[in-house]
């Protein structure tokens, strides 16, 4: 029997943190905007790096921080798709109460989360350079570059590890402690960016180092959290393990995440080398509306993430009526939010690149991509959703085979063909919002058309 004076749980035994219960719009929004606020506050540390490097270094250093979106998921995605497998097989278990499968689906995630942080640690410190070369980083911007990367990735396993920690805690509904512990997060991260940076004049290795830092803090955060709880998804050092089982499990449900992951970052880095040979200040003006382009990412991300563990728990409790509805309720919201930030960065963007590099070659560059891109934003949201939605229903192979041919192989052929024809940037741009459109196309086919909901609940009735 569930104590009654713990924490995130309420009357009647149930934990508050199930998805599986209650007002669907309630649970999806109140799961949805912590993990928002979060993101946000993920997205202004972020951004903070940014803006003081272009403030207090310069264009260079700007060039060699805004540009390594890229490059970074490309390292991390892989390991952050199969740990989106883990939160699919954990809120699944949690979802239909079976407690001892969660504990050691947890502590098998863990164990993969401290060996992929000290692969990509190694990783990342060995081949950044040729993967700048490869991106034909100009040598202006290379050896900041170099500096910046190697100090991030040395960092790699606090960025793991966080990442670990909060899909466990999102996937058994609690998305409020990790939103506290990335506010705290932030915070250190621009104070210290501010500290090493404005008042002690270091480079841009500065900024990653800061970074590296508070994202120790916060996975120091969520582990004590964990290590805390009494509930089945408690971590005991002493209990961490690879369970063969459920490592099959997690890789069979995030492999095919981790590989789309990588390949669509991959195909990322064929386009910011296209961005690349327009020079140093094409770099910086792309830089900076990327990092203005995450925040309009944020409702897509928060609503794709809720709607892939509230997915995962209500088909694990077989409430199958409640999954049709909440996918259309999330799927709505996501495109509607999505779209109206679209719109404001689209009438303001010049004033915001303007904050991070006043040179106006390089807010011209920024404003070119933010008003080719920005007004297709809802396409954006309505894929990452229904992606989400297959995720959580454990048919991660769709999203992964749709966004590596219209993501990946379609973006880089059209990229590779378009530029030769019309050698303009505004060329390179278009590659997003016409893939987004084709994947959006394929994924609703296949959400409106194909049984895939009820190919799932009959599997569940063949393995009871």
């Amino acid at each position: 029997m569930l104590d009654q004076s713990r924490e995130n749980h309420v009357h009647g035994g149930k934990p508050t943190t199930l998805l599986t219960e209650g007002s669907i719009w309630k649970k999806i929004i109140g799961f949805a905007i912590p993990i928002f606020l979060g993101n946000l506050f993920q997205q202004l540390y972020n951004t903070a790096d940014s803006l003081i490097v272009g403030n207090y270094i310069g264009s260079d250093a700007l060039a060699a921080v805004s540009s390594s979106g890229n490059l970074i998921f490309l390292m991390v995605g892989f390991f952050s798709g199969i740990a989106m497998g883990a939160g699919v097989v954990i809120a699944r278990y949690y979802g239909a109460r079976r407690k001892e499968e969660v504990s050691r689906a947890v502590h098998t995630m863990v164990a993969f989360g401290l060996a992929a942080g000290v692969i990509l640690t190694l990783l990342g410190v060995l081949v950044t350079p040729q993967i700048l070369r490869w991106m034909g980083t100009p040598k202006s911007v290379f050896p900041n570059s170099v500096l910046y990367f190697r100090i991030y990735f040395a960092g790699s396993l606090g960025f793991v590890m966080y990442n670990v920690f909060v899909g466990i805690l999102q996937s058994v509904g609690d998305s409020r402690h990790p939103l506290i512990y990335l506010i705290i997060s932030s915070v250190t991260n621009v104070g210290l960016d501010l500290l090493f940076i404005a008042v002690l004049g270091m480079g841009v290795g500065a900024a990653a180092l800061a970074t590296t830092i508070s994202q120790f803090a916060s996975a120091l955060l969520c582990l004590r959290r964990l290590i805390k709880t009494e509930e089945e998804y408690r971590i005991e050092i002493k209990k961490i393990c690879f369970d063969r089982v459920m490592m099959h499990q997690i890789i069979t449900n995030g492999l095919p995440a981790g590989v789309q992951n990588s390949i669509i970052a991959l195909a990322n880095v064929v386009v910011q080398s296209n961005v690349n040979a327009f020079g140093m200040t094409a770099m910086a003006g792309c830089g900076a509306y990327s990092k203005i382009e995450g925040f309009g990412f944020l409702p897509i991300t928060c609503f794709a993430m809720s709607l892939t563990t509230f997915i995962s728990q209500n088909l694990g409790a077989k409430k199958y009526e409640r999954v049709k509805k909440g996918a259309r309720f999330g799927i709505l919201c996501s495109i509607i939010t999505a779209e109206i930030v679209g719109i404001c960065i689209y009438l303001f963007i010049p004033n915001l690149i303007r904050a991070f590099d006043s040179n106006p070659e390089v807010i011209r560059y920024g404003t070119t991509q933010a008003r080719t891109v920005t007004l297709f934003y809802f396409l954006l949201a309505l894929s990452h959703c229904l992606a989400g939605i297959f995720r959580g229903a454990g048919k991660s192979i769709v999203p992964m085979v749709v966004m590596l041919l219209c993501w990946c192989v379609i973006r880089i052929t059209y990229i590779t063909a378009a530029v030769r024809i019309v050698p303009v940037i505004r060329t390179v741009f278009w590659a997003y919002p016409l893939t987004w459109s084709l994947s959006s196309i394929i994924f609703a086919a296949y959400f409106l058309k194909a049984d895939w909901m009820h190919n799932f609940e009959r599997q569940e009735e063949k393995s009871v």
